[in-house]
C-alpha cells in the first residue's frame, strides 16, 4: 500500500490560482509550489466552476511547464461537481477522460435561449461559454470595463432568472453570479459535492490525507471545507478575498496580514508555507 500522503490541497481556480483579471496563472510560484506538492505525492485538486477545457488549456500546461510530474496525484472537478477527471500519463495533454453527471446537466433548449440573448444583446461585454458540459455560464469578456460589466450583468441575470420561472426551471436550477461570470447551475451542485468527489477520485489511487488546505474567493467555496470538516478531516480554509465577509466556522480560516492582498497573490503567500509542510 502506498504511504499516506501529508496533506491535501483542494482549490478554487479563478482567485485562488488563475487571475480574475488575465484569466492565466499569472504568478510563476504558484505552478513551482504546486508542482512540488504533487510531485511529492500530495494530492492537488482543482474544485472549480471552470470547464475541464479551462483546466486542460490554462491550468495543467502552466503546471506542465513547471515539471510536473506525468504521474501527480493531481485531478480536476469542474462545473461544481458538475465533470471531473484525473491527470492521465498515458495522455498527449496529460488530461484523462472527462466524466460528466447527467443528472446535472442544463436543458438544451435553455442554452439556446442564453447563446443568442449574449450575442444579441450583451456581446459587447460578455460571451457564452461553449465549454461547458453541464452548466451554462456567461462570462464577462477580458479587458472589458468592470463598472459596465456589472450593470449589464444585472440585467442579464434577471432576464435569464425572468425566463427560467415562465418554463419552471427554478425548482431545479439556480442563477450564480460571480465577480467575472454568471453560472446557471443545478441546485446539486456545488463545492461541498466537488469535494466528496476529490475524495472519490483520490481513494481510488491510494490512500486520504487526513490534513486538508482549501482556498476560494467567495463565501460559497467554504462548502467545500465545511464538507471536509463534517467528513472528519482537519482542514483549514483559505479566503483570498475576506473583504466579502468570514464567516463562523468550526476550523480555522486563513487570510492574507493585510486584506488589500487579495486573489492569487494571497495564495502564493501561503503555498510556499503548505510546500515545507508537504515533505
Amino acid at each position: 500500500m502506498s504511504e499516506t500522503p501529508r496533506l491535501g490541497l483542494l482549490l478554487d481556480v479563478d482567485g485562488p490560482i488563475a487571475s480574475p483579471i488575465t484569466r492565466t496563472v499569472a504568478i510563476p510560484s504558484i505552478a513551482d509550489d504546486l508542482v512540488a506538492i504533487a510531485n511529492a505525492g500530495n494530492p492537488v485538486v482543482f474544485n472549480t466552476g471552470r470547464s475541464d477545457a479551462f483546466i486542460r488549456d490554462v491550468v495543467i500546461p502552466a503546471l506542465v511547464d513547471a515539471g510536473l510530474d506525468a504521474s501527480a496525484p493531481v485531478h480536476a472537478i469542474c462545473e461544481k461537481g458538475g465533470s471531473w477527471f484525473s491527470l492521465d500519463p498515458a495522455a498527449a495533454d496529460l488530461t484523462g477522460t472527462v466524466q460528466t453527471d447527467p443528472r446535472l446537466q442544463t436543458p438544451a433548449a435553455f442554452g439556446d435561449f442564453v447563446r443568442t440573448v449574449v450575442a444579441e444583446r450583451y456581446s459587447d461585454l460578455m460571451f457564452f461559454d461553449e465549454t461547458k458540459l453541464t452548466m451554462i455560464s456567461v462570462e464577462q469578456n477580458v479587458g472589458s470595463d468592470d463598472a459596465a460589466y456589472r450593470e449589464a450583468q444585472a440585467r442579464f441575470d434577471a432576464e435569464a432568472l425572468a425566463c427560467m420561472e415562465q418554463h419552471g426551471l427554478t425548482a431545479d436550477f439556480r442563477i450564480d453570479p460571480t465577480i467575472i461570470s454568471t453560472d446557471i447551475e443545478h441546485r446539486d451542485t456545488g463545492k461541498d459535492l466537488g469535494a466528496r468527489r476529490a475524495l472519490e477520485l483520490i481513494s481510488a489511487r491510494g490512500p486520504l490525507p487526513r490534513r486538508w488546505y482549501t482556498a476560494g474567493d467567495s463565501r460559497s467555496d467554504y462548502a467545500m471545507a465545511d464538507a471536509l470538516h463534517e467528513l472528519g478531516y482537519d482542514v483549514e480554509h483559505l479566503d483570498v478575498r475576506p473583504l466579502d465577509g468570514v464567516p463562523a466556522t468550526p476550523y480555522p480560516v486563513l487570510r492574507a496580514a493585510d486584506d488589500a492582498v487579495i486573489h492569487d497573490a494571497a495564495t502564493a503567500g501561503f503555498l510556499s508555507t503548505w510546500r515545507a509542510a508537504a515533505r
